[in-house]
């Protein structure tokens, strides 16, 4: 199995491309500073923007955790929409590292609804739940989307513990919705071993 991740010199991406190394797959990073690498892999140097179809053919599995500068969180949208477009109508799989404010919190709202614009994360949650939408609908590509939890911990341990659940934010026997992004790692790269949620949005929490 042939796995390309995007972004994978970034917070989660690292850390799933580290994930991935240890269960000695192959891991191909896709980045556009290969500088910024800590560990030795083959690498694609190349935007997310300018991948081709033939780029993407070579790999059975594409890991998207790209994240856009500040500012630009639009990239959410556009990013997603270029790697459904260069993989639809293909076998190769894409997994993308979510976010949390497209879970729903009831039976009627999800977390986008509830949220304040005016905080400074509204922009990526309110882009990434876009970006969401338009990769719902897409019949022709091989999609999976993995939502942490409301809090998705940088630095947080990796217990090598988590739940899963469906599209729905859950918390756990302490109240809280919360993962780190090592335990995270594990989640997307356990799907990526063996597929459970294609063409599904699900999510993790510990």
């Amino acid at each position: 199995m042939k796995i390309g991740i995007i972004g994978a010199t970034g917070n989660a991406g690292s850390l799933i491309l580290k994930e991935a190394l240890s269960r000695d797959l192959s891991v191909t990073a896709i980045v556009r500073h290969p500088e910024k690498l800590q560990v030795k892999v083959p690498i694609l140097v190349k935007d997310l923007f300018e991948l081709t179809p033939k780029d993407v053919a070579f790999f059975d599995v594409i890991i998207d955790a790209f994240r856009p500068p500040v500012g630009q969180e639009e990239m959410h949208q556009t990013s997603l929409k270029h790697l459904a477009d260069i993989l639809r109508d293909t076998d190769t799989r894409l997994l993308v590292v979510g976010g949390a404010s497209s879970l729903f919190i009831n039976d009627n709202q999800r977390m986008i609804d509830v949220s304040n614009p005016q905080v400074d994360y509204y922009p990526t949650a309110y882009n990434m739940y876009q970006a969401f939408l338009s990769l719902k609908i897409e019949e022709q590509v091989n999609w999976t989307y993995l939502s942490p939890a409301a809090n998705f911990i940088p630095d947080g341990k990796r217990t090598g513990h988590y739940f899963t659940s469906d599209d729905h934010l859950q918390k756990n026997t302490a109240g809280k919705s919360e993962i780190s992004m090592a335990d995270y790692a594990i989640a997307i790269i356990d799907e990526v071993i063996e597929p459970r949620h294609l063409k599904q949005q699900f999510s993790v929490y510990s």
